[in-house]
């Protein structure tokens, strides 16, 4: 038995036949009104609750997350479970359908249908569209208690109804040894199918996904079926064992994290690469001794496409609204802006595989990118790049292969600093592209110079002593993943504006030690 530790999904483009997108179509469409309609339920009960009045046949019970709502017999479903149960009760009942029958005496019954065309799409698409909406409350409850990081999350509202997007997820049964969800079925290798839909062809080769589920060595848990860039697409979320012992760096060794770092540099692995993002250059790499390990320039995929954006925009807001023209205008600029975005993602890929295959430690900026954007010359190029993205992608594929990943200090002057001989220059400005240092004269590549800097940090803060136990420096409690952008963890640093002499706490702010910039490093 494999053990599936990780979890990564396959995209393939749909090839459809005009039947299968009526099919397809159908479902998002479900999926649409069930989320709806459970959030339509999940508020009449709360404004029952509210008023104090019996809640409504075919509402469901309420879930233990939130409990009670107080008042005798009514209970507000707020989990994705109690939401799925107040669905279900709702199509079966009077409220959903009912048809009214007359005989012959002139007597007339009422025939409780329910939702008539429920049986015409899988079920698995209501629930998931109500598991989904209780992930939603879920998360505007925690964000409005202050117990859920990042920006504000707000409460759910309604779908609305649109020709040109839209999604489903159906999950993975397996039932009499035979999965409900085949890639390759039969003799058409470039096809998926799925329970009650058939046969969807794919344009792209699914011969790697064939391979991984034919050994073992993957297991499919859920599809999502979208629409979008006039195009529709079908993603395959696998449960995946972990890469091959030849592509993955050193072998994880137990023990903390700092105690591994440091046994793993012992044993004559790699040395760390500091990777300074920035929008002159995308990506510069450089290890601690100068060395420049890997340069991208920056596409700027927005700025390139711009002008046919612009273009395209103006034409859509000439046409006149709900006209047909118009549907086809909206259509051509959703697929300039998959352009866009398809350029911009397949450059930061390159990069991120590029970086994580050849080294095994990785040190990033954690850098405020909300607060970068709010410069309004600066905003549009800082989305163009992308930086958050490319360190969510170097996070978790650095995780892949046994690499590690640090995060440096956000207070760090890694630009302002110079590498050789750690003097500190306040007056560089974003147009000075070259580091020139007034104390030893050392004239280097602005982002290189930076890059250099944040491998020296990580270097001094990952120390092995003589008995081959790991010593942290100060500071060396930032989070080895991700940054804040990427949702990794966040760093609780302090600001120094002077981090090159040691400062008296309570006299013009935190010392060195404390903010995690010490220059001395502790010994054996």
């Amino acid at each position: 038995m494999v053990y599936m530790p990780r979890h990564t999904s396959f995209r393939f483009c749909l090839d459809l036949s005009v039947e299968q997108e009526r099919v397809l179509s159908r479902h998002v469409g479900a999926a649409r009104f069930a989320f709806n309609q459970a959030l339509r339920l999940h508020k009449d009960a709360r404004s029952a609750a509210y008023r104090g009045q019996p809640q409504k046949a075919g509402t469901g019970p309420d879930g233990a997350q939130h409990g009670d709502s107080g008042v005798p017999g009514v209970r507000v479903p707020w989990s994705g479970f109690d939401l799925v149960n107040a669905f279900n009760a709702w199509k079966r009942s009077a409220a959903a359908g009912r048809r009214f029958l007359v005989d012959a005496a002139g007597q007339t019954q009422i025939h409780v249908t329910g939702l008539v065309w429920r049986d015409q799409v899988l079920a698995q698409v209501f629930e998931e569209a109500a598991v989904d909406l209780g992930r939603g409350l879920k998360a505007a409850a925690d964000s409005l208690a202050r117990s859920r990081k990042g920006p504000t999350v707000r409460f759910p509202r309604f779908k609305k109804k649109s020709p040109t997007s839209g999604s489903f997820r159906i999950r993975n049964k397996i039932g009499k040894g035979r999965s409900s969800i085949r890639v390759g079925d039969g003799d058409r290798p470039r096809s998926v199918t799925l329970s009650k839909i058939g046969t969807l062809r794919v344009r792209e080769d699914t011969r790697r996904l064939r391979r991984m589920i034919a050994t073992g060595r993957a297991r499919i848990v859920f599809v999502t079926v979208s629409r979008g860039a006039s195009r529709w697409w079908i993603s395959i979320t696998v449960e995946a064992a972990d890469l091959h012992p030849a592509m993955r760096h050193t072998p994880r060794r137990a023990g903390a994290p700092s105690q591994v770092v440091a046994d793993d540099i012992q044993h004559g692995g790699q040395g760390w690469v500091g990777v300074d993002r920035g929008l002159h250059a995308l990506v510069v790499a450089g290890a601690s001794d100068g060395v420049e390990v890997l340069r991208a320039d920056n596409q700027r995929a927005m700025r390139r496409g711009l002008p046919r954006l612009r273009r395209l925009a103006q034409a859509v807001s000439r046409k006149e609204k709900g006209s047909k023209n118009r549907q086809k205008a909206v259509a051509r600029l959703g697929r300039q802006h998959a352009r866009i975005r398809n350029r911009r993602r397949h450059v930061l890929h390159q990069v991120s595989n590029q970086l994580v295959k050849n080294h095994d430690r990785l040190v990033l900026e954690d850098l405020n990118i909300t607060g970068m954007r709010s410069n309004r010359t600066l905003s549009r190029a800082i989305s163009d790049a992308a930086w958050g993205e490319l360190a969510r992608q170097i996070t978790y594929k650095q995780a892949w292969r046994d690499g590690h990943v640090l995060l440096a200090d956000r207070w760090f002057p890694s630009s302002k600093t110079c590498s050789a001989c750690g003097a500190l220059r306040k007056g560089l400005t974003l147009k000075d592209r070259t580091f020139e240092c007034g104390e030893c004269g050392l004239a280097l590549d602005r982002d290189l110079n930076a890059a250099v800097n944040l491998a020296a940090w990580a270097e001094n803060h990952t120390l092995t002593t003589r008995a081959g136990t790991a010593a942290e420096g100060a500071g060396c409690g930032a989070a080895r993943v991700g940054d804040r952008q990427a949702a990794g963890p966040v760093t609780n640093a302090y600001r120094q504006d002077t981090p090159t002499h040691h400062t008296p706490p309570g006299r013009g702010g935190k010392g060195l030690d404390e903010v995690g910039t010490s220059q001395t490093a502790p010994t054996a």
